[in-house]
């Protein structure tokens, strides 16, 4: 791939780094190449780097002239990216470059993720190190792998590389914001045999897909209440019951962290029914958009014939409608203190699947009370218990706990407000950051996290907005100065 035509070209050295990066394929526990990039640049300038079993890696920068002696200071990214694309879209995350598109100060990419999470706060960190203009202490830059699919790198990080007491995480994405506090999570997976019944006579076989939702962060977007594709299609299940609807398959949902976008179920339907389906699909569809935002106007439900499959039994169909109806989804609470939109406590009802092997189910809750989480993990496994299901815990990472007495959150404001005339907010972030890990990890080392505006992550509508990525830099690079 070419660069397009509008590409930024400033700050030089972080555009750079991040079109090089776009450039290389970096799904989760696939970071090879990316770290090959990473360390090649370090022994290129001649500085030492070291890495974990789990490959997470340290680079080490020596300060700037006058400043070698100085305490160093931490910077972290991750590596991997979500990878998720539009139906219409020809893409191996595996082995493509992606193509890059400039939109009225947006920077995207064509039906896919773009990566600016993280890989924008990587390049930042790469360019503080090949950017001889730039005055910094001694650094450690640490780049985990893994964090797109539980955080796996920073849990299992052999904190012992890192000797930093400061520490600049660089991502979040909303620019003016300063982070200071972050959710925990826990997440599970629910399996269980579905019973099958003979293929029906006088009954022909259909498949329905629903596309066009916005989908996105299942963390920092929750509170949006965009549309979740299992549950409409719950819904549109338990609608076509008067039908004589007999379910063969269901998929939807990509990742535990993604509000799912698409799905597809396959039934049997009495033979002459396809009227009254497609009639059910106008039905549906108007009363969604009669209370979806604005972001899932895109959705459409197109029914098309299918292959033969044995349908569910009707026991096993009934418990699984009951099952897409009772399960939780969604925003749970709200913080009392902090703005109404900063969610205390949430679970995405992630993916679920029916097929041959029989049901699949994946879901991941957010919070920063563990005490007030474990009424929703409870809730969670009595589902589980209910449905006879076999469960597996995924992930099980600590929330970073704020704390505005941080003293480099008060450097980092009251440098904020000299460069830019303006007081920064000061958030927590209902997402499960690496910072909460790697506190309990380093619990003598002070945070903050900070980024440019990045819109849409998780989907394929992710985009970083441009005019906030200069100010970004200047914010990195005159702390990193005065620290």
């Amino acid at each position: 791939m070419t660069k397009p035509a509008a590409y930024p070209s400033e700050p030089v050295e972080l555009f750079e780094h991040f079109y090089r990066m776009t450039q290389i394929p970096r799904p989760s526990a696939e970071e090879a190449a990316v770290r090959a990039y990473v360390v090649g640049l370090a022994e290129a300038a001649g500085h030492r780097w070291n890495s974990d079993d789990r490959g997470n890696v340290v680079i080490y920068v020596p300060g700037s002239t006058g400043r070698e002696a100085e305490e160093p200071v931490i910077i972290q990214n991750h590596l991997d990216m979500v990878t998720v694309k539009t139906d219409d879209k020809e893409h191996n995350f595996s082995a493509d470059p992606l193509d890059l598109q400039v939109e009225d100060g947006w920077l995207l990419a064509d039906r896919t993720t773009l990566g600016a999470d993280n890989g924008i706060g990587c390049s930042a960190a790469l360019a503080v190190m090949t950017d001889e203009t730039v005055s910094h202490p001694p650094l450690e830059l640490l780049f985990t792998v893994e964090e797109e699919t539980g955080l796996y790198g920073a849990s299992e990080l052999d904190a012992g590389m890192l000797t930093g007491k400061r520490m600049l995480n660089l991502d979040t994405e909303d620019w003016g914001e300063l982070f200071i506090g972050c959710a925990g999570g826990r997440g599970w997976i629910l399996r269980r045999e579905l019973e099958r019944a003979a293929v029906p006579g006088d009954m022909e076989p259909w498949q329905l897909s629903l596309r066009g939702l916005s989908g996105g962060h299942s963390g920092i977007q929750i509170h949006q209440q965009l549309g979740n594709a299992i549950k409409l299609l719950g819904q549109w299940l338990l609608e076509a019951r008067d039908i004589g609807v007999q379910l063969c398959g269901f998929d939807a949902g990509i990742a535990h962290n993604v509000i799912p976008r698409e799905g597809v179920i396959s039934f049997w339907a009495p033979t002459g029914s396809g009227d009254m389906l497609e009639a059910l699909n106008s039905t549906m569809r108007e009363r969604w958009l009669s209370y979806l935002p604005e972001a899932d106007d895109g959705l459409q439900l197109e029914l098309e014939t299918a292959d033969p499959a044995e349908p569910l039994a009707g026991a096993a169909q009934a418990q699984l409608e009951q099952l897409i109806q009772i399960f939780p989804h969604g925003a749970v609470s709200y913080n009392a203190e902090q703005p109404a939109d900063l969610v205390d406590l949430s679970i995405n009802m992630a993916v679920l699947r029916v097929d041959e092997s029989g049901l699949f189910l994946e879901t991941t809750l957010r919070f920063f009370n563990e005490a007030e989480a474990r009424g929703l993990a409870q809730q969670v496994l009595a589902i589980a218990e209910w449905l006879d299901a076999a469960v597996e815990d995924t992930v099980d990472y600590p929330g970073w706990q704020p704390d505005f007495d941080n003293p480099l959150l008060a450097r980092a404001r009251d440098l904020y407000a000299e460069l830019f005339g303006n007081e920064p907010a000061v958030k927590a972030i209902h997402a499960g950051l690496e910072c909460g890990i790697l506190k309990s990890k380093k619990t003598d080392v002070d945070v903050i996290s900070f980024g440019p505006t990045i819109r849409g992550a998780h989907s394929p509508r992710e985009r970083l907005e441009l005019a906030t990525v200069e100010p970004f830099w200047r914010l990195l690079t005159a702390l990193l100065e005065r620290l």
